[in-house]
């Protein structure tokens, strides 16, 4: 059977009708004792395999839906008692005091490694892959990527969500994803991930999909905060673009896909007008592809609009989150291909004259080994968000001169604090070591599911 029957591509929508000699299969965090604990659970500091899958094969689609929980006060249910991952009660019923935590998004990590790849060949916050920008999630929909928020949670920071991918992630050997819980709080990770396994090897045309996420803030801009966007300061000459911001760069041979991106932005005026600069294999002076703006860039004009279409869009507009956008393009019918390298860059401002906030997370596939990714420190991931009450807090009362009864009051509640704390950790304890055995018996599953389907073929 020759090997180009399992290789990747075809119409969406015809390869429902053509026959295809594969086993679809999932990997997911269902509690295998068949009770309700549908979650893994991963400590401050600690990481979780979620699927270790031999190939050859392809992932198709991820799931994912999570949570990350600081405890304010106690509660008057026991976590140990409710046999839920978080409880979704108002805090103004007293019968709960806890919040998400707001940049757990930026804080945990998602990490993939395809065949024989010792360092990941995707590397990013677990929103921003997802396309979740500030840590702030928010719905959208296009074709490869999908976030969907409750309204009670559409553009709060950690807000609740649930994302999916996909995109398709071929491997001959092995796929393995990771979780990294970089916080110091515990993460709760729902998933599905959804693959297809092969008999035989991908044809030798496939490329490996790879993720990145890097953030630049502020932005090397060269003007002053007060040089107006448009004004004519700013009509300086960029005839070389190696001031631009980065978006990706490697070597190699593949196809860049695309990127999700998010500006915070200070001036007040207007953070675009930057043009996008992709110099491929050899390229000098001008590069292969040269725009004329970024909200050009992003399949937009006119500034950008509240729309999200199937390769391009808002996901956060400036005007309902003032001075944040995040947008998408994605290149799939129109892939910008590289034989040897490529660097996709943007202008922060004509001419790279604005200093803001800005991230990215980029996506391509291409030929292995890929480039050895890193990320910044967990610290300087950490999103900008307007602080609540401005200036000092209130100063909390001297207990030493409190009346008696209400000093006992607040005494107690430090009694009830302790014994919920103790009795939730010893419940997160307990979940942790219940996932990572879990983990390892997926991972048995998956080699069974493989074994079984190869034992049919020769029936």
């Amino acid at each position: 059977m020759s090997a180009s029957v399992f290789s990747l591509g075809g119409d969406l929508l015809s390869s429902a009708a053509k026959r295809k000699t594969a086993r679809t299969a999932r990997v997911a965090s269902w509690d295998h004792t068949g009770k309700n604990e549908d979650a893994f659970v991963v400590l401050p500091g600690e990481s979780a395999t979620l699927c270790d899958i031999e190939g050859p094969g392809t992932l198709t689609h991820l799931w994912f839906v999570q949570t990350c929980r600081k405890i304010m006060g106690p509660g008057l249910i026991p976590y140990s008692k409710s046999g839920v991952a978080m409880m979704e009660i108002h805090n103004a019923l007293g019968l709960t005091y806890e919040v998400s935590d707001p940049d757990y998004y930026r804080k945990v990590i998602i990490k993939m490694y395809w065949d024989d790849s010792e360092t990941p060949n995707v590397l990013a916050p677990i929103g921003d892959f997802f396309c979740v920008g500030h840590s702030m999630a928010a719905n959208f929909q296009s074709l490869p990527f999908t976030v969907s928020v409750k309204p009670s949670e559409e553009k709060k920071f950690g807000g609740a969500a649930a994302f999916n991918c996909y995109l398709p992630m071929p491997f001959n050997k092995r796929a393995r994803i990771e979780i990294e819980n970089q916080g110091d709080e515990a993460y709760f990770q729902y998933f599905y991930i959804d693959y297809e396994l092969f008999p035989e090897p991908l044809s030798d045309d496939t490329l490996y999909f790879h993720a990145m996420w890097r953030r630049e803030n502020p932005t090397n801009g060269w003007a002053p905060d007060y040089i107006q966007t448009n004004s004519l300061e700013t009509q300086v000459k960029n005839l070389d673009g190696k001031d631009n911001y980065t978006i990706l760069e490697t070597e190699g041979a593949g196809q860049y896909i695309g990127c999700n991106h998010s500006v915070a932005h200070f001036q007040g005026t207007w953070w675009g007008e930057g043009d996008d600069m992709i110099f491929i294999d050899d390229d000098t002076w001008p590069p292969s592809m040269h725009g004329t703006g970024a909200e050009d860039y992003f399949s937009q004009g006119w500034g950008m609009q509240k729309n999200a279409y199937p390769f391009a869009g808002t996901i956060i507009h400036e005007e309902d989150v003032p001075n944040h956008q995040v947008s998408y393009r994605w290149h799939l019918p129109d892939p910008v291909r590289f034989s040897k390298k490529i660097r996709v860059t943007l202008e922060t401002g004509h001419a790279n004259h604005l200093r803001d906030d800005w991230s990215t997370t980029a996506y391509w596939y291409q030929t292995l080994p890929g480039p050895k990714l890193d990320i910044l420190p967990v610290a300087q991931r950490i999103p900008r968000k307007p602080e609540f009450p401005a200036g000092d807090k209130p100063q909390n009362p001297n207990l030493q001169v409190m009346d008696p009864t209400k000093k006992a009051m607040v005494e107690q509640r430090q009694d009830r604090m302790e014994a919920f704390v103790k009795d939730r950790n010893e419940w997160l304890a307990r979940r942790a070591a219940d996932s990572k055995k879990r983990a390892e018996e997926n991972i048995e599953f998956a080699k069974d599911v493989r074994k079984r389907f190869l034992e049919g073929l020769k029936e």
